[in-house]
């Protein structure tokens, strides 16, 4: 007898979907098509040579550690480096503070598992990254959803929502995704005091803070809330649990990143982790602590900002040109991405097939807003294309935009 796999999914499976984004990759595969969908760091920045030298290094002088199995929490002296990287004047990070997790999407994924029963309550931007909401449906998370604005986050509109109990907020605080914009310095000040009081946990998903190419930096969420607890560890003990990556600024293939959170969290995180993949690969985490622990980051970024900095601009200066009156975009700071807003009416979803047809492709905005609405919006991603690619796919986008908008384009004389 055929067996019925329907109705032997688990419940939860009812609310995991495709992402739309990986869809939209298999599409964009195709030779001709310019694509501003995916997050893709930029291919020609990648540092092969010396990813090359690191793998060597750790063959040769590490080899039989490097292609065993290893602890859950994650190689020492990465670990080491990373505490010793994110601490700061008035935060003591130890490496008791900090797992290493196969990319940002397992750190999403194990903080639902320890965190997240059906039916809770998180606290969101309204949009969001959907990394984040496409890991959490799966535990049945429900969504209080707060606007934001060009400064990020409206906190002013937060202290009801915190009223209500949530388990946690999630943050994007710095070159949002998908909207690029930043969340000010006075709204991070009121977003940590708020949930300090109200204990409420912050998730800060800092997946693109190193990769500002314009204006001053401001200090993490989780560098506002607070410095090392009292408990004469020397290890974080405050409300904000910290993700990042070496996705955007080594290489993404590695497939590595990192959770800050006090002790007790990373080892429940630990417990879960252990379920999921015992741990991330041990070559892989060797191989980045080969290629940072002498500095080459730090030399490495300033370039990833420049290259990003002028495709920004192509970008921007693209979309002023080809786009029709009425359609409004972000101008963020650094990052990949930029938010478009067209006039109301106008659904993005169902422009996407005209522009695939041109044979440029783009993310519609709605998936990102958990309880419905951005019909209108969408996101574009200007780190990937080089920048003749960015200046004919924008082209080709404000055509199809033109003609969907009933609007006659201006021709140049």
């Amino acid at each position: 007898m055929p067996i019925s796999w329907t109705h032997r999914y688990a419940q939860r499976t009812q609310r995991m979907t495709s992402s739309a984004i990986r869809e939209l990759l298999k599409v964009t595969e195709q030779p001709d098509m310019i694509s501003f969908a995916g997050g893709l760091p930029a291919p020609d920045l990648f540092p092969v040579e010396e990813m090359a030298v690191a793998a060597d290094r750790v063959l040769r002088d590490f080899g039989p550690q490097a292609l065993q199995y290893s602890t859950t929490e994650g190689y020492r002296p990465l670990r080491e480096w990373l505490a010793n990287d994110t601490s700061t004047s008035g935060l003591a990070v130890s490496p008791e503070n900090i797992l290493i997790t196969s990319g940002s999407q397992q750190a999403l994924d194990l903080l639902g598992k320890i965190f997240i029963n059906s039916g809770d309550r998180l606290v969101v931007e309204a949009p969001t990254y959907m990394g984040a909401l496409q890991a959490w449906n799966a535990y049945e998370a429900e969504y209080l959803a707060i606007p934001a604005d060009e400064q990020g986050m409206l906190t002013a509109e937060l202290e009801p929502a915190l009223r209500v109990g949530p388990k946690l907020i999630y943050s994007l605080p710095t070159f949002q995704n998908p909207t690029g914009v930043t969340l000010t310095l006075e709204r991070r000040q009121r977003l940590v005091e708020l949930t300090g009081r109200y204990g409420v946990p912050i998730i800060e998903d800092d997946a693109y803070g190193q990769l500002r190419f314009e204006g001053d930096s401001l200090p993490s969420l989780l560098a506002l809330a607070g410095p090392a607890s009292t408990n004469g560890t020397g290890a974080y003990g405050g409300h904000v649990i910290y993700l990042s990556t070496f996705s955007k600024t080594l290489v993404p293939g590695l497939r590595l990143a990192w959770i800050v959170a006090p002790v007790e969290v990373i080892r429940k995180l630990v417990q879960a982790k252990q379920g999921a993949d015992l741990h991330s690969a041990t070559f892989n985490q060797m191989i980045a602590y080969e290629a940072v622990r002498d500095g080459f980051l730090r030399q490495h970024v300033p370039l990833i900002q420049k290259v990003y900095r002028e495709r920004r601009e192509v970008m921007l200066a693209a979309l002023a040109e080809h786009f029709p009156p009425g359609v409004h975009w972000t101008r963020p700071d650094g990052g990949l991405f930029l938010w478009v807003t067209l006039p109301e009416g106008v659904n993005a979803a169902e422009l996407l097939p005209a522009a695939l047809a041109a044979k440029v492709a783009f993310v519609p905005g709605a998936p990102m807003f958990p309880n419905g609405g951005g019909e209108n919006t969408l996101r574009l991603n200007f780190s990937n294309a080089a920048p003749a690619s960015i200046r004919e796919g924008i082209a080709r986008l404000g055509r199809v935009l033109y003609e969907k908008m009933g609007v006659t384009q201006a021709v140049p004389i």
